[in-house]
């Protein structure tokens, strides 16, 4: 390489100070399209199900396919203001806040979106790591809320949450436990699903005892609230 090309390539190079700037562009573009790819498309897979030992067991199904019983359980189980927020309910994480910083025992603010954005681009992670994926989930939250909006947010989150060790969304839940489709659970069939998604490892859908039939009682009893105030009502308007 002459002279004069090596000078020409030096000016083409960026600056180091603004490397940070570039990759934070491709970071940005790639995110987007990969979240308008998802806005139609199943995701195939995520890191979570790779990551899985267990194998992976998921039937994708719409949420025209999924009895309304399942939506209104998650919302009454996970994310009652669904409808509601932009993404963060921001209550929730303040209480969240507290409560950790009381040394009580940890629990998250986190929303269905938030869960979604988590398990369909990101890994679960503990320890350090949780509070490193905060920042990309924050990021791709507020994409889904704008681009797929909460139908196909509630659609995504129901087919790619873990419903049982190696068990990938409510229909491959519904079939493990009840030996029929989503498309017809009852309201304790669902219940019983949508208690067991924050430990789906360690509880069980089926005849459950002590805190989860408790739960799952009070996520029955719930239904019938999520259903009386409209409280799925962004999911199928």
């Amino acid at each position: 390489m002459t002279t004069a090309a090596k000078t020409r390539a030096r000016k083409r190079k960026l600056p180091w100070y603004l490397r940070p700037l570039k990759w934070l562009l491709w970071f940005v573009t790639i995110s987007v399209l990969w979240v308008l790819v998802y806005a139609v498309v199943p995701p195939p897979v995520t890191l979570t199900m790779l990551l899985d030992g267990n194998g992976i067991t998921k039937d994708w199904e719409g949420l025209s396919d999924i009895d309304r019983n399942m939506v209104r359980a998650v919302i009454a189980a996970e994310d009652g203001k669904f409808c509601s927020h932009d993404g963060f309910d921001r209550d929730a994480i303040e209480q969240a806040i507290e409560r950790n910083a009381k040394g009580k025992r940890m629990r998250g603010g986190s929303t269905v979106s938030q869960q979604t954005a988590k398990n369909v681009f990101l890994w679960q992670g503990s320890g350090w790591t949780r509070y490193v994926r905060k920042v990309p989930e924050v990021w791709f939250t507020f994409l889904i809320e704008k681009i797929w909006g909460k139908r196909r947010i509630m659609e995504v989150y129901l087919n790619v949450a873990e419903t049982g060790i190696g068990t990938y969304g409510v229909e491959a839940g519904a079939q493990r436990y009840f030996r029929h489709g989503a498309a017809k659970l009852t309201p304790r069939e669902a219940a019983r699903i949508a208690a067991i998604l924050p430990l789906p490892k360690k509880r069980e859908a089926i005849s459950p005892s002590g805190f989860t039939r408790r739960y799952g009682n009070t996520i029955t009893a719930r239904i019938g609230q999520v259903r009386r105030d409209g409280l799925d009502a962004c999911v199928y308007n």
